[in-house]
């Protein structure tokens, strides 16, 4: 554990030397808000807070794609990274300390949403349904995590860069991130339960309000764990093969 303290705060100094990576996580789930959220459903308490965890979930997949994507295939061109592989410690406390500092950074990039939420909105939240909420930012931060790892592993910096904005915005659209429960377009709902942002912001509506998870999302956003989870240790481990030999 002392292990992974040490690589976490090396990731976090690493991140906090470069600033705008600190707001750039933030920015755009803050500006939906203000732009999208305050004008239209500030007014209504169910469908602010139904907004707010649509923006909570959209904030726990940018901070992680962009993250882990765009951050490890950045690690992985300094002269840093092979040398931490050659360490007698093994990889596990390096996994760990990267998940610690992202969990927080995760963390962190939140606050603007819940602040703008509680100040220029009617969103209503329990303290059981808050603490919910917590519990469940940490759930769904498990896919997309494994997604960002994927693309940082298996690409250079630039292509990755490309590719976790490619994917982010249909992953937000198709998903229906953009819209309140329900109200989609047509062809975003057919679509939507088979994408792992879906089961997420299902699940975070379930943590902040009445709503009932749909069977076909959460089994969909179980399926994608195991395949990005799998596909982030195929990219990992051929990442290690080229290295060494």
């Amino acid at each position: 554990m002392r292990l992974a303290l040490v690589h976490a705060r090396y990731q976090l100094l690493e991140i906090i030397r470069i600033p705008v990576a600190v707001v750039g996580n933030a920015f755009f789930p803050a500006a939906a808000m203000l732009f999208f959220v305050v004008p239209f459903a500030g007014d209504d308490p169910t469908a602010a807070t139904y907004a707010t965890a649509s923006m909570v979930t959209f904030a726990v997949m940018s901070a992680n794609i962009f993250q882990y994507g765009i951050g490890v295939a950045e690690d992985r061109a300094q002269p840093w990274e092979p040398y931490t592989r050659t360490l007698p410690a093994g990889p596990l406390p390096r996994f760990a300390g990267r998940v610690l500092a992202g969990l927080l950074m995760t963390l962190l990039s939140l606050v603007p949403v819940v602040v703008i939420a509680a100040v220029a909105t009617e969103a209503r939240i329990s303290l059981p349904g808050f603490g919910a909420a917590i519990a469940t930012i940490l759930l769904v931060a498990v896919p997309f995590a494994l997604l960002g790892l994927a693309i940082g592993y298996a690409l250079p910096s630039k292509a990755a860069i490309v590719v976790a904005q490619v994917i982010f915005f249909p992953l937000a659209f198709g998903g229906g991130l953009l819209s309140a429960p329900g109200s989609a377009p047509g062809f975003v709902e057919a679509v939507a339960p088979y994408l792992p942002t879906r089961g997420a912001v299902e699940l975070m509506w379930a943590a902040v309000g009445d709503f009932r998870p749909a069977p076909l999302s959460l089994v969909m956003l179980a399926v994608w764990v195991v395949v990005l989870g799998t596909l982030a240790a195929w990219a990992y481990r051929r990442d290690e093969g080229r290295r060494f030999h």
